[in-house]
């Protein structure tokens, strides 16, 4: 009785093993053959794929341009392509040697260790015109095909500005549940412009060339070699931004030579509110997570800069006194502790040698009047944020071009606006005050325009694969209360204070070949180094020419000492070769 119990549920337990086998291989071949699994793996097509050999032309993707549609981050480039089953029959090697250049040799040595097709261009010393191609397929040699291929640029610019894409097959399927056709392997866009405009960057199709081979890598159906292309008219589409890649450039490369290895800068279009330029350091790596982070559209401690603000609102509440002397012996509390000796300044020269005490004062008196007066005026001035174009795009209700911004603040607790000391620190830029250098860059912009606020603008267009407009993006206005007009021509005279003071803080850019009006910022981070030495967030911001305003321009130095900064000398830097390049 016992062994047919025993029987029984050995039996059962087997059977019910077998069912499970029999309803998997069901599963794999009749029933979920093209979504299996939650990454949705094509079956059928993963089978196909283990025999068949192929070069991709063109991944499908959508591209970026540079505002003057140059590509940023892909180039077209006239390449060969040799599959491996050359090898193994006869066929005219000498005739393509003589039109590549290349001899018979190296092209038959190449072939001999490949295991899948060969693309030779320019980085193998394949240096090839359209000519040369139309010549290559004239000669109709089986496996032998000159093409055009889409290729990663070999020194990108912009990385964090364009952002980086991956593989997540969970990702995409919870994101686009209605996509089927996406292949579980497509990538997606992670950071960066990538990221945001995802959507309309998705792939429709590869456009490659390919055949089929048995398990030894043989042609399996002979040696033809099937072209596939997308034929949508629409898609892939292209992005155009605002970015100047010559522009970028420029600014990437004035930061590796003034070693700013943490930080970056943002420069703007004044007249349109477009970014030219941003940089962000560390560089992208993607091995380094933290690297990925865009340190531009992050908030920082300003320091002084923030007392454009505190500038800003003492003029808009009648506390713009130009006889009006502060102690700048006094420290930010009031106190007489020796560090300072510049005396009795008016506001003015306060602003131009960036006076903690004037500002401090200001401050208070201020709060006294009202008691949101320094968050509505950063408000005002466009600083705190978000500030990125964001508005209706399709079924986007509130699309936003840059996704990753985070919003500045300026009070950590309301409880701090009754704490005088608490004051005193944010209004020279520190406590809990941060703000973004895209934040900055727009008070900049906002101040030199004679306080007309906008959004800023990194896109300007999605374009058809044909080269039609799909959407355009208009200049949005920021929507809050603004700085009236006169509060914004006294801070233009303030701003060029900095600069034309014996003693100001800006002193450095009286030599520059435009006339530059700006503020510097030192922040202490509260951190160290292995030194010990205080760490800062150096800062010069402003815009240029003075007079007729083009261009807004922000750089900072992240947890720095203070005098290995190469702040000024990057601003200054980008100033003398925008005035080189305009001239050209």
């Amino acid at each position: 009785m016992i062994s047919r119990k025993r029987f029984i549920i050995v039996g059962t337990f087997f059977l019910m093993a077998l069912f499970f086998i029999l309803y998997r291989l069901a599963d794999i071949q009749l029933i979920h053959t093209e979504s299996f699994s939650k990454k949705g793996v094509n079956l059928v097509q993963e089978s196909v794929n283990q025999r068949t050999q192929e070069v991709v032309i063109d991944d499908g993707r959508g591209r970026f341009v540079d505002k003057n549609g140059e590509s940023l981050r892909n180039k077209v480039e006239p390449s060969l392509v040799l599959f491996p089953f050359l090898k193994d029959i006869t066929w005219p090697v000498e005739e393509l040697s003589d039109l590549v250049n290349v001899s018979s040799y190296e092209l038959k040595s190449r072939l001999q260790d490949s295991t899948e097709p060969l693309v030779l261009s320019s980085k193998d010393n394949v240096n090839l015109s359209n000519i040369d191609l139309e010549k290559i397929n004239k000669l109709e040699i089986p496996g032998v095909f000159g093409i055009y291929r889409q290729s990663p640029i070999e020194e990108t610019i912009g990385e964090h500005i364009i952002g980086i894409t991956g593989e997540n097959a969970e990702v995409l399927r919870t994101k686009y549940p209605d996509r089927e056709d996406l292949s579980y392997k497509t990538q997606i866009g992670l950071t960066g412009l990538e990221k945001a405009f995802d959507e309309f960057l998705l792939p429709d199709e590869e456009t490659k060339l390919l055949y089929h081979v048995d398990g030894d890598g043989n042609p399996l159906f002979g040696v033809n070699v099937k072209y596939i292309a997308d034929s949508n008219p629409f898609y892939p589409v292209t992005v155009k931004t605002t970015i100047d890649k010559d522009i970028q450039g420029i600014a990437e490369e004035v930061l590796e030579k003034q070693k700013v290895d943490n930080g970056g800068l943002v420069l703007l279009d004044v007249e349109t509110n477009e970014i030219l330029a941003m940089v962000s350091k560390p560089e992208l790596d993607r091995s380094a997570g933290v690297t990925l982070t865009n340190h531009m559209v992050q908030p920082l401690f300003p320091g002084s800069i923030f007392k454009t603000v505190i500038l800003a609102g003492a003029i808009e509440y009648g506390l713009d006194d130009a006889t009006r002397e502060f102690n700048c012996n006094l420290n930010l509390y009031g106190e007489s502790d020796g560090g300072q000796d510049d005396g009795m300044l008016t506001l003015a020269r306060s602003f131009a040698k960036s006076c903690n005490y004037t500002f401090t004062t200001l401050a208070e008196e201020l709060i006294e009047k009202d008691n949101n007066v320094i968050e509505n005026t950063a408000e005002k001035l466009g600083l705190l944020g978000p500030v990125g174009w964001s508005g209706k795009v399709f079924h986007y209700q509130n699309f936003k071009q840059l996704p990753d911004e985070r919003s500045g603040k300026i009070w950590g607790d309301e409880k701090d606006k009754k704490v005088q000391r608490a004051i005193d620190q944010t209004a020279i830029g520190q406590k809990d005050v941060k703000v973004t250098p895209l934040g900055v860059a727009n008070m900049m912009a906002t101040i030199a325009r004679g306080g007309h606020k906008e959004q800023i603008k990194i896109v300007e267009n999605i374009l058809y694969k044909n080269g039609t407009n799909m959407f355009s993006f208009t200049s949005n206005l920021l929507e809050e209360e603004k700085i009236s007009p006169l509060t914004a021509s006294k801070l233009q005279k303030q701003l060029r204070l900095v600069v034309t003071d014996p003693e100001g803080t800006g002193r450095r850019f009286q030599t520059s070949p435009y006339e530059v009006s700006g503020k510097s910022g030192t922040a202490q981070t509260g951190k160290k180094n292995e030194q010990g030495q205080t760490l800062y967030n150096k800062w010069f911001a402003g815009y240029f020419p003075s007079s007729n305003p083009k261009y807004a321009l922000v750089v900072v130095e992240m947890d720095t000492t203070s005098a290995e900064a190469g702040t000024n000398a990057s601003f200054y830097d980008i100033v003398a070769d925008l005035s080189k390049l305009n001239k050209q």
